[in-house]
């Protein structure tokens, strides 16, 4: 059997180990070329502004081209990596969840939207907002005593800032707009997707019919109902793969299948290769 490498979830306190991990927000630079060749998730939420920078940036499989000006948010459990090129400067705040629970509602809209469109391009007014921000975040941290309570002001002030940008992007999203149900429908994916794979299950619980809901994601979102489940299980598989040593049986049985052959033949038809091979 071939070696698997681990690509284990990063933890904050690895960015800094010296720093009391009881603070649970750290702010790094990003300074020239940087490669992630293997991919990797965290147990924390990350900002990340570009002042320049190109190459790219890939979230969950995603490759999303990087350019100054930018916002990118990364969310616990989502795999990524990136190739970026020498002039590249970047701000990072890295949050832990502890703290990400209390701005959390600072970010307005649903967490899946930010997730879905995690690269903002900022307006230049916005851009100068939030950049003066994050360095006085890097000026207080650098106090001999730190007010937390000021760098958590101000990290809520960078979240608002970042939904007031994101709200001309999101409302492009007409579809959630008109059709709130669907929104509600991949919250209860993301809920039950490893124990609840049939269509009935979730109509049930939005109070509609099953052939309703299949006809609203067929017009809004072009794919059926089943296919946003299927999305679902085949992304958490994917980051279950690079992620752990875990065998493929197991993987399967934690996706809620119940036939290692069943599960492989599915991943397949999904994604055109095997999760042995994904793996390799």
């Amino acid at each position: 059997m071939d070696a698997i490498t681990n690509f284990p979830t990063l933890d904050i306190s690895e960015f800094w180990p010296s720093q009391n991990a009881g603070n649970n927000l750290l702010y790094h630079e990003i300074i020239g070329k940087r490669h992630i060749e293997k991919p990797h998730k965290h147990d924390f939420f990350l900002f990340m502004l570009f002042e320049e920078g190109s190459g790219a940036h890939s979230i969950d499989f995603i490759d999303h081209q990087v350019t100054g000006k930018q916002l990118h948010l990364l969310f616990p459990e989502q795999i990524h990596k990136w190739e970026l090129n020498k002039e590249t400067y970047a701000h990072q705040l890295m949050i832990s969840r502890s703290i990400f629970e209390t701005l959390a509602n600072s970010l307005r809209f649903s967490l899946i939207l930010y997730q879905n469109y995690p690269v903002i391009s900022l307006s230049e007014k916005a851009y100068h907002n939030i950049l003066y921000e994050f360095k006085q975040i890097k000026n207080e941290l650098a106090k001999p005593i730190i007010l937390w309570e000021i760098i958590q002001t101000r990290t809520r002030l960078i979240a608002l800032m970042i939904s007031q940008e994101a709200e001309t992007i999101f409302n492009n999203q007409t579809v959630y707009q008109t059709k709130p149900i669907l929104f509600k429908y991949r919250s209860l994916i993301d809920a039950h997707y490893k124990t609840e794979k049939l269509i009935p299950f979730y109509a049930n619980q939005l109070n509609i019919s099953a052939n309703y809901l299949n006809i609203l994601c067929r017009r809004h979102l072009n794919v059926s109902a089943t296919a946003l489940i299927y999305e679902r299980l085949i992304l958490e598989a994917k980051r279950i793969l690079l992620t752990t040593e875990k065998p493929i049986k197991a993987i399967a049985f934690d996706l809620g299948f119940y036939d290692v052959a069943y599960f492989s033949k599915f991943f397949k038809k999904q994604t055109q290769i095997t999760p042995h091979a994904f793996r390799r």
